[in-house]
């Protein structure tokens, strides 16, 4: 009698539950091993560092540049201050795509 042509549903269990046991315990000494190989490690320690040193970098830089207004404003007064539809359009487009990302 061929094992794999049992009719009994309870003994069709039993090997399924069997072979379920043998790949669970396959996948558990895996893993076991995977966990004791101490040169497999990774240290985020240097990758935090300098994402904080990122950070406070960008805390630093003003949110308004007082130069850059000052001489658009000056411009603006002048009547010299002219910016084309298409840059406008493409600043607005810009900013929104950052916006969805970010």
């Amino acid at each position: 009698m061929n094992v794999s042509d049992v009719k009994d549903v309870n003994a069709q269990m039993l090997q399924q539950y069997q072979r379920n046991e043998n790949v669970s315990a396959g996948v558990d000494k895996q893993a076991g091993s995977a966990a004791v190989k101490p040169e497999e490690t990774v240290d985020l320690s240097t990758m935090a560092k300098d994402i904080q040193q990122a950070k406070v970098e960008v805390s630093k830089v003003p949110d308004v540049r007082e130069e850059k207004v000052q001489q658009i404003k000056a411009q603006v007064d002048k009547g010299t201050y002219n910016v084309s539809g298409a840059e406008i359009a493409n600043k607005m487009v810009g900013e929104s795509l950052v916006d969805l990302f970010a």
